[in-house]
């Protein structure tokens, strides 16, 4: 089942909460201005330290193979300069002294080598300023294919053809009549009753004798390559997970309906067309299990008590026990869509309820709203659309700048990334909050709204203001792909998304009877 907060391809956000790209906020919208800890003469870089319960841990020795790759985000090169590289997620200062530069081409690619060079790609990764390039992974030999299913027998028989050459293991969740496997080397495992998605994949897990695990879903059609490309990945030793990008099915032309043109554009199953590190609270807080290869070592299991949200917590479960997971659009499957908005919107509810179950396991990192004390005050004053307002933002901001340039030491143009940094962060801290007033509190905005005028003419504006600035963001961030939708029919989906989700989410606290999904997170 698939996650929950994601509101399209690029729009992903954390659970609960758009929170806006990583390039240069962290999930609050704020700045983080920490410069980063000294970790070898090679570069200087902040190393994210897993926290949490360890299910599985990775293997002791972390080292990247020689030959692999790594590719520096030129967009983390300010004006090509790879000696300051200010990227990731949250913000960082990376500064490459002589010999890292030695070591990389002017393109910025990195091939592993040696120790030092060893050293210096992790770096480079774990800072989130970097993109692997493995160059060789496992065979597909080494993969099982887990299909869970329940009443699809088409579409088991689309998937299975599809997965010529490989091994299947079909597990039928108690459908009304029984699965089969279509080809006689298909396994198939039969449950008696439902007992769920979750179940239905650990049971094939359990039953495959290969290192690594695919679970596709039975609606979905992977593409050409799609293995190949996410098992390179694997080459690394600490990444235990990679999902490739889902996109529709069928091209919804001019008859399609909105919703159906509305979930090829925007479906909550695809995170974009940008690669990226999974990690909570950022671009791609995690991925869909409608999709996804995991390592065997490093599974830990979905837990069976979940019908919803399953995916998010594996994901963080297994970040939490040191693993590393990836996202590669490159590698393409291929979903079937809903296509009747009573059903579009009915799983969009179904989605948001599983943000109580989310927040009793991982606490703060399902909140709805997560800034910083001084970007809330600023966000807040400038919603009051007074001079007032507007100056004790300004000043706000300024302090940020300040704090941030001083944080930038010699770096080239240091007032001008400060003051770009600053001006990022506060319109991400902005979206955020309209984010949560048309999506997650959008009950409490409709109370405030029908009490006073002036909170009434606020929440039209920000509906609107927020929708066509997403759309348009969405847009820049996929230009090789035309809208789905145009601005108008956009923002009327957009906002009826927001409020089924909101509605799930309100439903699910309620059923839960803990607040704790709905509860902001504001930090010092």
């Amino acid at each position: 089942m698939t996650a929950l907060g994601d509101k399209g391809p690029r729009r992903a956000g954390v659970i609960g909460g758009d929170t806006p790209s990583g390039e240069c906020a962290d999930a609050d919208g704020s700045l983080d201005d920490t410069v980063a800890a000294q970790q070898g003469p090679d570069t200087e870089a902040e190393n994210p330290t897993p926290d949490g319960a360890v299910d599985r841990t990775p293997p002791a020795s972390r080292d990247l193979p020689d030959g692999f790759q790594v590719q520096i985000d030129l967009r983390a090169a300010r004006g090509g300069d790879l000696r300051h590289l200010v990227g990731g997620s949250p913000t960082r200062l990376m500064r490459m002294s002589d010999t890292a530069l030695g070591m990389t081409s002017d393109d910025g690619r990195i091939e592993v080598c040696d120790t030092v060079t060893r050293r210096l790609a992790r770096a480079l990764l774990d800072a989130g300023v970097a993109n692997p390039r493995p160059m060789f992974g496992p065979r597909a030999d080494d993969v099982t294919v887990v299909i869970p299913v329940k009443d699809n027998q088409a579409g088991v028989d689309r998937l299975v053809d599809a997965l010529d050459g490989l091994k299947v293991i079909v597990v039928d969740d108690g459908s009304d009549v029984p699965i089969t496997g279509r080809r006689p080397d298909v396994t198939v495992i039969r449950f008696d009753s439902n007992r769920g998605p979750s179940a239905a994949r650990n049971a094939g897990v359990e039953a495959a004798a290969t290192d690594f695990v695919a679970f596709l879903d039975s609606d979905v059609v992977p593409e050409p390559d799609w293995l190949t490309v996410l098992l390179t990945h694997f080459s690394d030793p600490s990444v235990g997970a990679v999902a490739p990008r889902i996109v529709g099915l069928r091209a919804a032309g001019g008859s399609a309906s909105v919703a159906e043109r509305y979930e090829n554009g925007w479906s909550s199953l695809d995170m974009g067309p940008e690669e990226s590190a999974v990690l909570p609270s950022t671009r791609v807080p995690y991925v869909p299990s409608a999709a996804m290869v995991v390592r065997r070592s490093a599974f830990c299991g979905f837990d069976e008590s979940l019908r919803v949200a399953e995916d998010v917590d594996l994901c963080w479960r297994m970040h939490a026990a040191g693993w590393r997971i990836r996202y590669d659009p490159v590698a393409r499957v291929a979903h079937d869509h809903r296509t009747n908005l009573r059903e579009v919107l009915s799983r969009r509810c179904f989605y948001g309820t599983g943000a109580a179950h989310l927040a009793s396991r991982h606490g703060d990192r399902a909140a709805p709203l997560v800034m910083s004390l001084p970007m809330a005050a600023a966000v807040v004053a400038l919603l009051t659309r007074t001079r007032l307002g507007a100056a004790i933002a300004m000043l706000i901001f300024t302090q940020m700048a300040v704090r941030l340039r001083r944080r930038l030491g010699n770096l080239p143009s240091a007032p001008l990334v400060s003051a770009q940094l600053t001006s990022r962060a506060a319109g991400y801290g902005l979206l955020q909050a309209a984010d949560a007033i048309c999506r997650h509190y959008w009950p409490v905005a409709l109370l405030l709204a029908l009490i006073s005028r002036r909170f009434r003419r606020l929440a039209v504006q920000v509906a609107i203001v927020e929708g066509v600035v997403s759309w348009v963001r969405d847009l820049i961030a996929d230009p090789t792909t035309p809208p789905a939708l145009g601005p108008v029919r956009y923002l009327l989906m957009h906002r009826l998304d927001d409020l089924a989700y909101g509605a799930g989410l309100w439903q699910g606290v309620i059923a839960a009877k803990d607040p704790e999904a709905l509860r902001p997170v504001i930090s010092r």
